[in-house]
């Protein structure tokens, strides 16, 4: 197994995984190293983590691959198809998780950067945070599962018109059509990113691994299906350590204190 401490790349800070998709070094495009070690930490983190949050380097979110370094492969099919490989890993990593993921989007999310956005469980930008698949504008196709996420997010024909038209996003149009939960300061997205994953990193951990379970197996059940997942998964949790944390808590009129009742419940 991973040795979390031996990535460079990522860390754990109050029981938040943080990952850094894109640095400076390339311009703000997405980081294979950074990845890699992202879904490296993902794997190896277990219990050890509470969420994820994933921020860019610099002033940008993710400004999207390195195209200079697509046309300066030898081989662009291979070398593209290499760098889809490990996103594509992170991505299976990512979405796999239990615990809530956050973004802090600053800036562009271009390319592979907005595909991550429409990953994560809450994303926060700023009045300057701008959105843009820009896949078209290089001849590209759609990679990092927004092909699959946005149709979800704001449904077909409007996925249709963003990703075949190529269009910019504001900050504000991206909270009205769900891609972004809300808008902070600019200056502080990434402050406001972390404090909201400190916040879910102490809360109820299993909780949120069962709600997550629910949400993502609604996409092929029915509702009965569903109804009956539901019913099951709350009985469970009401027998739990973290739910009965929370009923007991509540009974007493004191805020409730999960952190001596996590490391059980829902899983995927």
């Amino acid at each position: 197994m991973t040795s979390l401490e031996r990535l460079n790349k990522v860390r754990i800070e109050d029981n938040v995984l943080r990952v850094t998709i894109a640095t400076t070094e390339n311009g703000n495009t997405l980081d294979d190293e950074c990845l890699e070690q992202g879904t490296q930490a993902l794997a190896a983190a277990g219990d050890r983590i509470g969420s994820v949050l994933l921020v860019g380097e610099g002033p940008n979110f993710c400004a999207g691959g390195n195209v200079k370094a697509f046309a300066s492969a030898p081989v662009r099919s291979e070398y593209v198809a290499g760098v889809a490989r490990v996103l594509h890993d992170f991505v299976r990593a990512l979405d796999a998780v239990t615990v809530p993921v956050v973004a802090g989007v600053h800036g562009w999310a271009a390319g592979a950067g907005m595909s991550l956005v429409c990953l994560a469980d809450i994303a926060l930008g700023g009045p300057g945070t701008k959105m843009r698949a820009a896949y078209p504008s290089i001849g590209f196709t759609p990679d990092g599962g927004i092909s699959w996420t946005l149709p979800r997010i704001v449904g077909d024909a409007r996925a249709r018109e963003i990703l075949l038209t190529d269009s910019i996003l504001s900050g504000d149009e991206a909270v009205r059509l769900g891609i972004l939960s809300r808008l902070v300061a600019d200056d502080v997205v990434q402050d406001e990113a972390f404090r909201l994953a400190r916040i879910l990193a102490a809360g109820p951990t299993s909780s949120y691994a069962g709600t997550k379970s629910l949400l993502r197996t609604s996409r092929t059940r029915t509702l009965t299906e569903q109804l009956d997942a539901e019913a099951a998964s709350i009985a469970a949790a009401a027998d739990s350590p973290v739910g009965r944390e929370g009923v007991d808590a509540f009974v007493e009129k004191r805020r409730a204190d999960f952190s001596s009742a996590k490391g059980t419940g829902a899983k995927r």
